[in-house]
């Protein structure tokens, strides 16, 4: 069985104040790009095995898709295995999601290979157990995401849009961003409103991500990508999630094409042409 695992991007993204148990709440609005990683299955006598060729990524259970599929099978009672390979192309660590996608993925993949038949409330609560953005990508279609990410709430009207994303080749720590993040008293959101976005200017004029100048400081040169992505016709640009990927919002494909263009001559950036996803 293969199945792909796509990527998310954070359209909207604000820190609403620091928890007690450290973590912190936050009202994010995600979606589903089209820039996605494969996954394939194959049913296995030899307890669970991972694959990830040409990366450098674990395929033990510091892996989370080893710990993904650990997960329903101990759930489900079950005692054989499974052989997974993983082909990358989501960027590592960059804040696309790669890896709650392909925790999911490897959730719903398993239910399906195997007949499980679990419904996806359920896959989600499992997955919550995993990471917090794993849920959101066994939800249909674009969703908000409140408390540490795992409450969604349906955004079914957020118009599709074509994206160009912009990856420098380094790193970034989500926790080291939000250790570095300093709130205040006086930035604390108690009363949170919604913005409505039922257009691309609606979208574009809501982009926002309380992370950004944690990482564009620590990272000078992420302001670089997000000046030429402006200046090569993208409406909005905006990091996401802890970074370091930034996107463009474009108006059309071949807009987004001509910025691509001009991009992969003129820098080192890995670039990528995306669209919306449900």
């Amino acid at each position: 069985m293969k199945i792909l695992s796509p990527a998310k991007v954070n359209l909207h993204l604000r820190v609403l104040r620091k928890r007690e148990d450290g973590y912190h709440d936050l009202a994010t609005l995600m979606q589903k790009i089209s820039l996605s990683d494969e996954l394939e299955f194959f049913p296995s006598d030899r307890g669970i095995e991972l694959q990830c060729p040409g990366t450098s990524l674990p395929e033990n259970e510091d892996n989370i898709i080893i710990r993904a599929a650990k997960k329903i099978f101990s759930f489900a009672g079950f005692s054989s295995g499974v052989t997974i390979t993983l082909r990358k192309k989501i960027p590592i660590a960059a804040g696309l999601g790669g890896g709650s996608s392909n925790a999911a993925m490897t959730l719903l993949a398993l239910n399906q290979l195997f007949g499980f038949n679990y419904r996806a409330e359920e896959l989600r609560k499992l997955g919550a157990t995993l990471g917090a953005d794993v849920p959101f990508f066994l939800f249909p279609g674009p969703a908000w995401a409140f408390g540490i990410g795992d409450r969604l709430e349906a955004a079914p009207d957020v118009p599709f849009a074509w994206f160009v994303l912009v990856n420098p080749g380094f790193e970034v720590s989500t926790k080291v961003i939000y250790q570095n993040l300093n709130l205040g008293l006086t930035n604390q959101i108690i009363h949170y409103s919604i913005p409505r976005l039922l257009t691309r200017e609606d979208l574009v004029a809501g982009l926002h991500n309380d992370l950004e100048s944690v990482t564009l400081k620590m990272h000078p040169s992420l302001q670089e990508i997000k000046e030429q992505l402006l200046s090569n016709g993208a409406e909005g640009a905006l990091m996401s999630g802890s970074g370091p990927t930034v996107f463009g919002i474009f108006e059309s494909k071949d807009k987004a094409v001509k910025a691509i263009n001009v991009l992969e001559k003129s820098t080192s950036w890995s670039v990528f042409l995306c669209r919306s996803i449900d």
